[in-house]
């Protein structure tokens, strides 16, 4: 079963309504950095290529990714997370300030360092290699609770709560507890060794390898899709399951509807960060006031745009409206 598309005046009309809505994110976040250059020869030490530096950028990354998608769809957010006390860590925070997003709600553990990501990549986008500074114990004491007294000071204030789990050590058994107090949609993108402290989430996003991994299905028709959906959920304890699927789409499972909902993407880049474009958007459009159908829509069409993209990015409302409006017009 296909779910129905979204009509246009409805979709613009939530699309307006997200704006100034409030979402709290808590997870792990993180500073992508991309270290450019030109690749010519083959290294006469090792069989690699030899990478001649051009420039080097940064995009914000995990849950601060999640957190820049928020507000560039025009809602305020405020952001729980854990950050080293190192120049990544500083520079995460720049790149939170400019993109509006506060940093305060931040803790600094001197223990651990920011978790970043560098990419080595040539001048036509291909990956070369990547290094990954982290460490991924979970936070504790008063770090934990840092975290928990963030979330209780700005989630009355949400109209929808996010969780975006990298298995970083934020996402902790007190840090799930604290945002379950709250009766607002709560929406989790998950690690599947987490999967029990997910418990009464309104939905939760796993993809398609996590979905077979939590429910060990083989996930290759929609029939496949709904049955390990309805697994998932069971297994999970949640409301709904969104399990996302590349280039099959999306499949939704809830107690009032489930389907398949086709991919929109027309060209794909980098699928780097889409998830974080999909739950923000989900999340979101609940906030708003849509159905869990119509928020899946809306995500799905969000993940479309960001995949023609290179690295983490965003989706403006006004590209948002666009995809739309292009996959009706077909």
């Amino acid at each position: 079963m296909t779910l129905p598309p979204l009509e246009p005046r409805r979709a613009r009309d939530l699309v307006a309504r997200m704006r100034g809505l409030h979402v709290l994110v808590a997870g792990d976040v993180m500073i992508d950095r991309f270290v450019v250059g030109r690749v010519s020869r083959i290294s006469p030490e090792a069989p690699v290529p030899v990478v001649q530096f051009q420039h080097e950028y940064v995009r914000l990354g995990g849950a601060a990714n999640v957190a820049h998608n928020l507000a560039a769809l025009g809602a305020t957010v405020s952001l729980a997370g854990v950050v080293g006390a190192d120049a990544a860590g500083r520079r995460l925070r720049d790149e939170l300030r400019a993109a509006r997003i506060a940093d305060d709600g931040l803790a600094e553990d001197a223990a651990r360092p920011t978790v970043e990501k560098v990419r080595i990549v040539t001048d036509r986008n291909q990956q070369v290699a990547r290094i990954d500074y982290e460490q991924d114990e979970d936070v504790a004491g008063a770090i934990e609770a840092r975290l928990v007294e963030t979330i209780a000071s700005h989630r009355a204030a949400a109209r929808a709560l996010l969780v975006s789990d990298y298995l970083k050590g934020t996402i902790t058994r007190g840090v799930m507890a604290a945002l379950r107090q709250s009766a607002v949609p709560l929406i989790v993108d998950p690690k599947i060794p987490h999967l029990e402290m997910y418990k009464g989430a309104s939905l939760v996003t796993p993809n398609h390898q996590e979905a077979e991994t939590a429910t060990h299905r083989r996930i290759r028709t929609d029939d496949d899709a709904r049955q390990a959906a309805l697994d998932f959920r069971q297994r999970a304890g949640c409301e709904a399951v969104l399990i996302t699927r590349g280039e099959q789409g999306m499949w939704l499972s809830s107690r009032d509807a489930e389907g398949a909902i086709p991919a929109v993407a027309r060209e794909v880049s980098d699928v780097t960060g889409a998830g974080d474009t999909s739950v923000a958007t989900l999340a979101l459009a609940l906030a708003a006031g849509a159905s869990l159908v119509e928020a899946a829509v809306l995500a799905n069409h969000a993940a479309g745009v960001v995949v023609a993209k290179f690295g983490p990015a965003t989706v403006s409302p006004e590209e948002l409206l666009a995809s739309l409006s292009a996959r009706i017009s077909v």
